[in-house]
């Protein structure tokens, strides 16, 4: 295929094969998978799972590569071709369990994060994920406590999957080249979740007011952030959670977040007063 890059789709062309096969290989294709591609564009990983797999789902945004897909595979019974935005796709939607699913793709920069946020919404998570990602973006999925690069979509990612850096792909190995380097990442949900969906998402609400506020002490943030600034005495409820109310949201790890958050639960926080949920992390 040599349909141009669409710099408004984020469009960058993985075109070394080396790479290609290294990526898929990370996904451990079986004769008896589902896969779905996200993001298909030429055919850099697509060419390398095409009868390798029992099943391929593509998804593709971009009008004329969708179209020349449906052309070149459409007939296969184990391909099917679905022209649209990948954060619409609802795996549950597919004839296979989302947890039978494996999903591989190389994302755009500009939806990282709301991409990977939805593939890990509970109850729709595959069994395995792996993507290429902007390396920034990679070394935030997998920052441990107490660095800057930790945040809300660190304790977000790894308290739904365990997160394996895999390894570095250099911008030159695309056409166009990039400005960034990327990183592939695997993802493995974790199974049984750690958390009910209910405090996954209790658990964003804590980390999107925790690191939007991240020079502030723990005590401040729940005083003044909406939905958990009415409760009489924070320093008291972070003591008797085991918390140092001066302490700040870098210092805690995923599972004290977990902990802290289960707290606040008890107390009836966050109130959510009609707000509409995240669509994301951040």
């Amino acid at each position: 295929m040599s349909a141009p890059a669409k710099k408004s789709l984020g469009q960058n062309f993985l075109v070394e094969r080396a790479y290609q096969e290294r990526i898929v290989a990370a996904l451990e294709p079986q004769p008896d998978d589902a896969v779905v591609e996200i993001g298909p564009g030429r055919g850099a990983l697509t060419r390398h799972l095409v009868g390798r797999v029992r099943r391929l789902v593509l998804v593709e945004l971009d009008d004329a590569l969708a179209a020349q897909w449906q052309t070149e595979l459409g007939a296969r019974p184990d391909v099917e071709v679905r022209h649209q935005d990948a954060l619409t796709l609802d795996l549950t939607a597919l004839d296979v369990a989302p947890a039978r699913l494996k999903v591989i793709g190389n994302i755009p920069y500009h939806i990282t994060s709301p991409l990977i946020f939805h593939l890990l919404q509970p109850g729709r998570r595959a069994a395995l994920i792996v993507l290429m990602v902007q390396r920034e973006v990679a070394v935030r999925m997998l920052a441990p406590a107490g660095g800057r690069n930790y945040g809300a979509l660190s304790v977000g990612v790894q308290t739904a999957a365990r997160v394996e850096r895999l390894f570095q792909v250099p911008r030159g190995a695309f056409r166009p080249v990039p400005g960034v380097d990327s990183t592939v990442v695997r993802l493995t949900p974790w199974q049984p979740p750690l958390l009910e969906p209910d405090e996954e998402a209790d658990l964003r609400a804590l980390t999107r007011a925790a690191f939007g506020w991240r020079r502030k002490q723990l005590q401040r943030i729940l005083r003044e952030a909406p939905g958990y600034e009415r409760d009489p005495d924070h320093v008291a409820l972070l003591a008797a959670a085991g918390f140092e109310p001066v302490a700040r949201p870098e210092s805690l790890a995923p599972a004290e977040f977990v902990r802290l958050m289960r707290a606040l639960r008890r107390l009836g926080c966050p109130r959510r007063d009609g707000r509409s949920e995240a669509s994301s992390w951040e």
